[in-house]
């Protein structure tokens, strides 16, 4: 709730509205007041057509002292209203602290509720009177009873409050003494799979180790090999050979020295060295042999060739070489991975190595990097894709598939190697999960594993696969907030430390407030939204406070988030589903802008529509929106209007 929507109520016949915090806040950003209600700040008594504002909180730079509060009220006058403001959480309300001087001053509290700010919590209406007054309700309207009738109704529904509030911290005690069991018997197991995976690392360690060792040795080898390949007669021959081969006119007068001089350099005759150096004495009569046949025609376009019976025959002359050579595939009797991503980026997206079913790692893959592990290559995937958490689903493991009746005992063979999994992704530095989405009783096996985080929940709804003729706009709006794939991979992410797949939700709303009425206007249009948005970018953020206290962020600038609302036009009105329908539009569709048609086209592509919702990358690459759809951006509209 607005502050707002809890002052405004009780503004009825008053005409000055006195500011008495001493901390650190400002409040009439907050407040709104009509043209005919004068702000005053300082100490001064409250009397009738007066209110007055305080703050109590635990930082009392901030919110003031209970010393302060307490003041306020010996000047409070009869007929005279005051708000008092707690920057302490619903929990934690010390209200107890000012019952007492609540009775003393004849102050009753007509109205209490909570408040969507970062530093204010909750707040409380209140009023010096000196007779018993009707209570308030939930909307700020006087219950109609007086006198006795008012005293029985406040009377029981303390007693009947007091009743659910107890029920509810017998409740949250038994839950904190259940966790702090289950955190006790998890320690063992934590132990336990803090030494499997320590011994599994010192085991890779020393596998990696010994595979280096064997790589240098094998590099060594090769080192010395090619040093002797260089330094062989054979190779300085071809060498030689080939560069007179390839410029006939000025390396083939060369060649006689060349071959000369390594048959001078090889060692006496009679050792093993000899008959090379019979070969280059060959190599010389074959050459004198040729140049003596050539006429002194060849000299202005010679044309060198050394052909032998041995290389003639594998390797063709260009005139006869064909045009593309196709080198069949020989089997190395290894198994190769299907299909594997991995990003070399710094990751904007969740990567899951899953055993899961193939309905589950379709609908995932929309906003993950989904790879699903096979019994007989599910090492070998962790470690390719380096995922940012295991995740195994035990409807993969009770239904069909590759990993059919893992955890239920029936297949030794199948835990195993999801034991091995486990521990690979464990020396990783990975986390698993068990995304227990069926009973456990199904395959009881899983719940013996050591796993990080387990997960009871479903696997969540595409928004693709609903009908929104026949489901409608609230099990649409109900799927995106709740029970959505996204919403379960953000789970996921939470509890492993990934990008959040939430953040694609974000929207940045474009406006431009003119004057203190159109900030009014923008900041109650913004924090109605059911689906906030996540910044709002003005060019000025003098007097949006109010925003930046209820959490969003109000700079000057381009957008920063995935998606942009331009609120330029303060005048239109928009409801607070607005931007809830537009993304699930966006999300049902994959479109890259959502907006109206003059035909009011409804959740349906269109070549052309007004822009309400557009991706920031198309926004700014500044394209006009008539040519959106030329450029093949996917346009899909949406007209406001409930289906019939």
């Amino acid at each position: 709730m607005r502050l707002t929507d809890l002052l405004h109520p009780h503004l009825d016949g008053v005409t000055t509205v006195v500011d008495a915090t001493d901390g650190g806040l400002d409040l009439e950003p907050y407040l709104h007041l009509p043209g005919d209600i004068a702000l005053h700040h300082g100490e001064r008594d409250i009397g009738e057509n007066e209110l007055v504002l305080v703050s109590y909180g635990p930082d009392p730079a901030l919110h003031g002292t209970e010393t302060d509060c307490l003041a306020v009220l010996h000047r409070m006058r009869p007929g005279g209203r005051g708000l008092v403001l707690f920057g302490h959480p619903g929990p934690e309300l010390p209200y107890h602290r000012l019952i007492d001087a609540l009775v003393t001053h004849h102050c009753q509290v007509l109205r209490a509720a909570p408040l969507d700010y970062e530093h204010l919590h909750a707040g409380a209406v209140f009023v010096r009177t000196d007779e018993l007054l009707p209570p308030h309700d939930w909307s700020g309207r006087p219950v109609p009873a007086e006198g006795f009738a008012t005293a029985l109704r406040i009377a029981d529904e303390y007693v009947l409050a007091d009743l659910v509030s107890r029920s509810l911290r017998a409740r949250l005690l038994d839950l904190e003494r259940d966790a702090e069991e289950a955190e006790r018997a998890r320690g063992p197991v934590h132990e336990d799979g803090l030494a499997e995976r320590l011994a599994a690392a010192v085991r890779e360690k020393d596998r990696l180790a010994a595979a280096l060792h064997r790589a240098r040795d094998r590099v060594g080898l090769l080192e010395a090999r090619v040093a002797m390949l260089e330094g062989s007669t054979s190779l300085r021959v071809g060498r030689a050979l080939v560069s007179a081969a390839r410029s006939p006119r000025h390396a083939a007068p060369r060649l006689p020295r060349e071959l000369y001089g390594l048959w001078r350099a090889r060692a006496k005759p009679g050792s093993a060295s000899a008959s090379a150096g019979a070969g280059v004495r060959e190599l010389y009569g074959r050459w004198r042999g040729r140049v003596t046949s050539r006429s002194a025609s060849s000299r202005t376009a010679p044309e060198w060739r050394v052909t032998s019976r041995s290389t003639s025959s594998r390797t063709p002359s260009r005139r006869t070489a064909p045009e593309t050579a196709v080198r069949e595939a020989v089997p190395d009797g290894r198994m190769h991975l299907a299909h594997r991503a991995f990003a070399s980026l710094p990751r904007d997206r969740l990567v899951i190595t899953g055993v899961l079913t193939e309905a589950t790692a379709a609908d995932l893959a929309a906003d993950a990097v989904v790879n699903r592990a096979l019994p007989h290559d599910g090492r070998l995937v962790v470690q390719r894709t380096d995922p940012d958490a295991l995740v195994v689903q035990l409807s993969a493991c009770t239904g069909d598939g590759p990993w059919s009746l893992t955890g239920t005992g029936l297949a030794p063979d199948l835990d195993r190697r999801l034991a091995e999994l486990i521990t690979e992704t464990r020396a990783a530095g990975r986390s698993c999960l068990l995304w227990r989405d069926g009973p456990a009783s199904a395959a009881p096996g899983l719940t013996r594993l050591a796993w990080d985080a387990v997960l009871d929940a479903d696997a969540g709804v595409r928004l693709a696969s609903l009908d929104p003729a026949a489901d409608g706009r609230e099990r649409l709006r109900e799927v995106f907030r709740a029970d959505s794939t996204r919403v379960r991979l953000s789970q996921l992410a939470r509890r492993v430390g990934a990008p959040d797949p939430l953040d694609e939700r974000r929207v940045c709303v474009l406006a431009a407030p003119q004057d203190r009425a159109d900030i009014a206007r923008l900041t109650a249009q913004v924090l109605g939204q059911r689906h906030r948005p996540a910044e709002v970018v003005v060019p000025d953020p003098t007097g949006l406070d109010e925003l930046t206290a209820a959490g969003l962020t109000v700079r000057t600038g381009d957008p920063l988030a995935p998606w942009v609302a331009d609120w330029t036009d303060l005048t239109e009105d928009r409801p607070d589903t607005l931007l809830l329908d537009l993304m699930c539009a966006q999300e049902y569709s994959g479109a890259d802008a959502v907006g109206s048609t003059p035909a009011a086209d409804d959740y349906t592509f269109v070549p052309e529509l007004r822009p309400l919702l557009v991706r920031r990358s198309l926004l700014a690459s500044g394209a006009p929106p008539e040519t959106w759809a030329r450029h093949g951006h996917r346009l899909f509209a949406w007209c406001g209007k409930e289906p019939t």
